[in-house]
């Protein structure tokens, strides 16, 4: 089992150059780069001053050659694509992530101020969901084919039907800010009086401001978690080491959470591995809707403003963590059902 995971975390090596391969060509390739924002924004403040007098020193509204050969030279897009790539790959093997093509800051930087909201958006979306799927699933497996049973199916799948961020636009709608039913903020991830609040006023400030962002992460899950409880306690119940218990004479209960749910949470405890992804949990859209400043955020803003080494770092981050986080999936397995033996 030991040379299966070594060759899984080989793996991952050219895992990840594929992924970053891809990426970074099509990011370079794709119209409204860096250069041609440059371009406009030249072209428009010739326009704007020059005016009828045929633009800045001479040059109208066209970018002087010189001056575009020193754009493509200032942001690396004077050598082949492939080594531009190579060159990036090697300053992420040293720990270095590039400039901000916004900021002006290093990535790194302007990535680690986004860690702890998204580290609390993930953990606190990532316990509720254990914490109310699973006995949810509990429930519906002991009420099987009942009226609680349908019902709950119904609200879960239409959860689950619905994407997070649409959820969230909707809740906004109804009883965000200025809406007839005014019961949350219109979005931000702390009131913008947090430093004067006291302990408690700064608890529930959070809360307040946090409540309907952690319920659209959750709504995806919901039917994953609790679907899957559900199934794998009803095929524990059917097992005989359960028609064994109840011979003995214990009481269902004990059976129940004591011995089939055991058994049952095996396959749910897998997901534990991913944690590691907590720090990219986050929707591009959740955030964008609710206006939070956290990783996803951050990347839905640095796509859109071509902001090529903020993206690739995040990519970076994201893939390392997903692939790193499905290999201790595995590990969780194998170390708590003993019956698992990779190869």
């Amino acid at each position: 089992m030991t040379g299966y995971f070594v060759r899984r975390l080989l793996l991952i090596i050219p895992t990840f150059i594929g992924i970053t391969l891809a990426v970074f060509v099509v990011m370079h390739f794709v119209p409204g780069g860096p250069i041609e924002r440059q371009i406009m924004a030249y072209k428009m403040a010739a326009s704007t001053e020059g005016g009828a007098a045929g633009g800045i020193a001479g040059f109208g509204t066209e970018i002087p050659p010189d001056a575009l050969e020193e754009l493509k030279r200032f942001y690396g897009f004077d050598k082949p694509v492939h080594i531009r790539y190579l060159n990036w790959l090697w300053n992420v093997v040293h720990l270095d992530l590039g400039t901000s093509y916004v900021y002006q800051d290093p990535v790194w930087d302007v990535i680690r101020t986004r860690f702890p909201v998204s580290i609390f958006l993930g953990l606190t979306g990532f316990l509720l969901s254990y914490l109310v799927c699973v006995p949810l699933g509990v429930l519906k497996a002991i009420h099987h084919h009942s009226r609680f049973d349908f019902l709950s199916s119904f609200v879960v799948f239409l959860g689950y039907s619905v994407p997070g961020w649409a959820l969230g636009t909707a809740l906004l709608v109804l009883f965000g800010g200025g809406s007839f039913w005014s019961v949350f903020p219109l979005g931000g991830f702390r009131p913008d009086n947090w430093e004067y609040l006291s302990f408690g006023g700064k608890i529930l400030g959070q809360l307040h401001h946090m409540f309907l962002p952690v319920l659209c992460y959750m709504v995806g899950s919901f039917a994953t978690l609790t679907i899957l409880t559900k199934n794998s306690l009803l095929e524990n119940l059917g097992q005989d080491y359960v028609r064994t218990a109840f011979a003995k004479g214990l009481t269902e209960r004990r059976v129940i959470f004591v011995h089939a749910l055991r058994n049952s949470l095996i396959p749910l405890a897998t997901g534990l591995g991913q944690v590691l992804g907590l720090v990219l949990a986050g929707s591009f859209l959740i955030e964008r809707v609710f206006n939070i400043d956290g990783m996803g955020y951050l990347g839905y803003t640095s796509i859109l403003q071509r902001d090529y080494p903020v993206a690739l770092g995040i990519l970076v981050i994201g893939s390392l963590l997903m692939l790193i986080g499905n290999i201790l999936s595995d590990m969780i397995y194998a170390a708590i059902d003993p019956r698992i033996r990779f190869r």
